[in-house]
């Protein structure tokens, strides 16, 4: 029986016994309850994808049980308090690529989603004695604002730098389309996915039409190019590259040297917020909101959401062929007729279903794709916010606007390419790249009155280290922690005395906490050939797998990585679709 024609009072009794739950989880007692033993779809993992496409499914009158792994949902996209009164947004720390459908049909405003826009955006100190004498460069939402800032560093940047944000708006405009659904494909799936397949490429098209002459070969240039090669053909300043740079390595074991960079810069201006494209926010409450907004539209709409359920086995059909459930840790079995993971492929494909359940060239595929990234976390807790040492005058304790916005270290492209060499050697970086961001600059609900919460997303740490050393080393990793406050403390002496609590996650820890294989934040990384009708594997970018009622609904699918709630949205248009659903959720 078709899942749209099952009966109302089994939907009624469903969505009772979600109502039920909904009152444990007030109560603080989620983790004691026990999730049905069937249901009409699985969803394995709890993070902003699996819980958005449970909010699809159950939408459309779905049976939907969420098992999630650890004690809190939203998997990398979290609030902890790990110290009292201090609460990290302890992996993922910014909001913008979150795809404003995903916020629109789902209402997260009315589930308590609070976007704070950062105004200036982007701030980077030098100091005082260097060749740049202590000037700052900041980024502001005003484009006049940030042409002064600019102008201290080279007047030539400062007028073309309306011309850049509009070549990025050409590039943000023809691929954006894209990223709503599978990549298009008139050629296989149903009549519905192929009919959803055309409008998506009919909207690129006309997104294209509508954009200046040569945007395609533009285009194709900045997937391909190194970084560094399109910024230095737009600027001089190395302050200002430097700044603009380090969107391309993001979360990427590359240079912005390296070919195929720019393609990782466009990725990550790709967003909008509050109906500005290319911003980035905080959210309130740290990104742990984001994922109880979602959490709450799911549950909402009659999902079941379940903490500390780890899946140990997919279930398989007799024959093989299909999915018939899961099994937990513990052994309690769930039937279902689909399974969406939310998981790495890694752990997906290889880690969770039995070996032979797939076609050997896919599994080949699946255990070679590329996880590097050198993503390293450290999440502060401080008594009071760093002085500037570039900002003498700042009035103490008062956040300003070196405080709102992400505060980069970094002031040549040199010094990047450098931190790359050093990790792809297996050696962490001797001068790591850091963005610093102080949420409760913006948000009082982070920290007691007068303290703060910082967070340092850094980067080169690669998981695979030479010469012996090893992550489980803890003087190894506090010797690399140490050398990353050593650059904050130079830029804001007396920065170290300030902390009081330090939570560090090393490649290793990223991997153990949160799932993320080899540490990469990104479920694969956003190389080339890992992208669109590759990923997670050449044929199989539709969110369907080898296994029939298998689908992947994380960023190890189209279009990729960050908080963008599309893998999980066109996972569950696919599902429907695939199910005889009336509607493509993705047009």
């Amino acid at each position: 029986m078709s899942h749209a024609s099952m009966s109302r009072l089994a939907r009624a009794a469903w969505r009772g016994s979600s109502a039920q739950q909904g009152l444990v989880e007030a109560a603080g007692l989620a983790v004691t309850a026990l999730p049905p033993q069937s249901a009409d779809a699985i969803v394995l993992g709890g993070g902003h994808n699996g819980l958005t496409a449970a909010a699809y499914l159950a939408r459309a009158g779905l049976r939907v049980v969420v098992l999630e792994r650890r004690h809190v949902l939203g998997g990398a996209a979290v609030t902890e308090e790990l110290f009292p009164g201090y609460k990290y947004s302890r992996a993922s720390y910014l909001a913008g690529l979150l795809r404003p459908q995903v916020v629109s049909e789902l209402r997260l405003h009315d589930h308590g989603l609070k976007y704070l826009v950062r105004d200036p955006s982007s701030f980077t100190p030098s100091l005082p004695g260097s060749r740049h004498g202590g000037k700052s460069l900041f980024f502001y939402s005003s484009t006049e604002a940030t042409q002064t800032s600019i102008a201290q560093f080279s007047a030539r940047d400062a007028e073309r730098f309306p011309a850049y944000e509009e070549f990025l708006g050409c590039m943000r405009r023809v691929i954006s389309p894209l990223l709503d659904g599978p990549p298009p494909d008139l050629t296989s799936g149903n009549w519905r996915r192929r009919l959803a397949s055309l409008g998506m490429a009919r909207d690129a098209a006309i997104a294209v039409a509508k954009t200046p002459a040569g945007t395609l070969a533009s285009l194709a240039e900045l997937f391909t190019a190194p970084a560094a090669h399109v910024l230095d053909r737009w600027f001089e300043s190395d302050m200002v590259k430097a700044t603009l740079a380090t969107d391309a390595v993001i979360g990427a074991l590359v240079s912005p040297r390296t070919p195929g960079s720019g393609y990782v810069l466009l990725h990550h201006v790709m967003g909008q917020v509050a109906g500005r494209p290319g911003v980035w926010a905080y959210v309130e409450g740290g990104m742990g909101a984001l994922s109880n907004a979602i959490a709450s539209a799911a549950r909402a709409a009659g999902a079941h959401l379940h903490t500390n359920s780890e899946v140990e086995k997919i279930l398989l059909n007799e024959a093989g062929t299909a999915v018939a459930g899961v099994r937990l840790t513990g052994g309690l079995a769930i039937a279902a007729p689909i399974v969406v993971s939310s998981a790495t492929p890694m752990r997906t494909f290889v880690e969770l279903l039995d070996a032979g359940a797939l076609p050997p060239s896919f599994t080949e595929h699946i255990r070679h794709t590329d996880y590097s990234c050198g993503a390293f976390k450290i999440n502060l807790a401080l008594s009071c916010l760093p002085q500037f040492a570039c900002m003498p005058d700042a009035p103490p304790g008062v956040p300003g606007p070196q405080h709102r916005g992400t505060v980069h270290f970094e002031t040549s492209v040199d010094e990047i390419h450098e931190a790359y060499l050093d990790a792809s050697a297996g050696r962490p970086a001797s001068r790591p790249v850091i963005e610093m961001t102080i949420p409760s600059a913006l948000d009082n609900t982070l920290a007691p009155a007068g303290c703060h919460v910082a967070s340092l997303f850094v980067q080169f740490a690669p998981y695979q280290l030479s010469g012996g050393s090893s992550w489980a080393d803890e003087a190894f990793k506090t010797a690399f922690v140490d050398r990353v406050l050593d650059i904050v403390e130079e830029h804001c002496p007396g920065f170290r005395r300030s902390i009081l609590h330090i939570d560090a996650l090393s490649p290793l820890d990223l991997e153990r906490v949160f799932g993320l294989h080899r540490g990469n934040i990104f479920h694969g990384s956003l190389s080339l050939h890992q992208l669109a009708y590759n990923r997670p594997a050449t044929g199989y970018s539709s969110y369907n797998t080898p296994v029939r009622g298998l689908y992947l609904a994380g960023s190890g699918s189209h279009p990729g990585g960050g908080v963008t709630g599309a893998p999980g949205r066109n996972a569950a248009a696919v599902i429907l679709s695939d199910d005889g659903g009336d509607e493509v959720a993705w047009r």
